[in-house]
């Protein structure tokens, strides 16, 4: 099989390029060669966010970016020693390569593992009372709101489901009925579904006090008003390999300042910055959490996302940031609603 050869590109493509080809094929890496086929360095969706994060630009070279030092494995080692090295690694890719340093192919984790499905579970965030999107939600809670001829919610689990994902647990509160009636025990979807039905507000976070689920992985959770085409399985690499208790998904967002900043110094005028934008990155309302985490949150209190954030930071826990480069919108207001419906056939058609 040579779909590795689909992945090659040289040091001088543009990270913008190099994420259309990740994002392309099912490798999920890129392998970095000079004119000779020798590996120079490997790029994952890991090394591009880490790259977005430190401020360089999509459309730099991506060497800027890549691994200059990967692991790789000759061609005449057998499966179990590349899986072997994979693992006490922590790798999810192995290049092969001859006695030259060219690359002849790949071996990756998942066809070792022989994994099709994804154990993790995740939990959406589902009981809000949509106030900003009234009267759409007076008689019909947020999720529900049909976006592309079906409920928000739906396009969120089917997202999930073309991932590999099929353990879902719903927080419930307003109109609880209304989703339960529609997806069940998500055997319509082929999925399993249950669900936290919270009696009284319990805020961002608080109804995961109540997740009873026994489970070692990590879980994913999610507000239920959000559209995206995130990669929820590089989101989950990027925590692991991170080796955190918690990640936080982040967006991308410009503030244009709309007059002429003036430069001080001291008393003297040194200049002028005509209409500014300044960029900053906003919680995106998607996150990994290990399940020690939800041991910290209050049972039965009410209790928002960041004051759990801000009692981890204090403790030392460690957090760590994925920034989405995906499409994302939330659909918590009437323009943002509006926008997703303008959206939806382009993006998830």
């Amino acid at each position: 099989m040579d779909s590795w050869k689909n992945v090659l590109v040289s040091p001088d493509t543009k990270i913008k390029d190099t994420i259309k080809i990740i994002d392309l094929h099912s490798l999920q890496i890129a392998l970095v060669i000079n004119q000779d086929h020798r590996l120079l360095g490997t790029v994952t969706d890991g090394d591009i966010r880490r790259g977005i994060l430190h401020g360089i630009s999509i459309d730099a070279p991506v060497k800027q970016i890549m691994n200059s030092k990967p692991i790789t494995i000759f061609k005449d080692k057998n499966k179990t020693n590349a899986l072997n090295i994979m693992q006490k690694n922590k790798l999810r890719h192995l290049p092969i390569v001859d006695k030259l340093g060219c690359v002849i192919g790949i071996e990756r984790l998942e066809d070792l593992l022989h994994t099709s499905k994804n154990e993790n579970w995740v939990v959406l965030m589902a009981g809000g009372l949509g106030t900003r999107l009234r009267p759409l939600t007076n008689h019909c809670p947020k999720p529900m709101l049909q976006i592309g001829e079906k409920p928000v919610l739906d396009t969120i689990i089917n997202h999930f489901i073309e991932q590999g994902f099929y353990q879902f647990c719903i927080s419930i509160n307003y109109k609880a009925d209304q989703i339960k009636e529609y997806f069940g025990d998500g055997s319509k979807w082929g999925v399993n579904i249950q669900y936290i039905h919270e009696e009284e507000r319990m805020g961002t976070i608080g109804s995961l006090s109540l997740f009873s689920i026994e489970t070692e992985k990590p879980i994913i959770v999610m507000n239920g008003d959000i559209l995206t085409k995130v990669n929820y399985n590089q989101l989950l690499n990027f925590h692991k390999e991170h080796q955190v208790e918690a990640t936080v998904a982040v967006r991308s967002y410009d503030f244009q300042v709309p007059y002429g900043v003036v430069k001080v110094k001291k008393d003297r005028l040194i200049g002028f910055d005509e209409k500014p934008v300044h960029t900053s990155f906003i919680n995106a309302g998607i996150y990994v959490l290990n399940p020690s985490v939800l041991t910290k949150i209050p049972r039965n209190t009410f209790f928002d996302i960041n004051q759990l954030f801000e009692m981890m930071l204090t403790n030392n826990d460690s957090i760590s940031v994925f920034p989405i480069r995906e499409y994302w919108i939330d659909i918590g207001g009437v323009d943002d609603f509006n926008q997703a419906k303008l959206d939806f056939d382009e993006v998830f058609k």
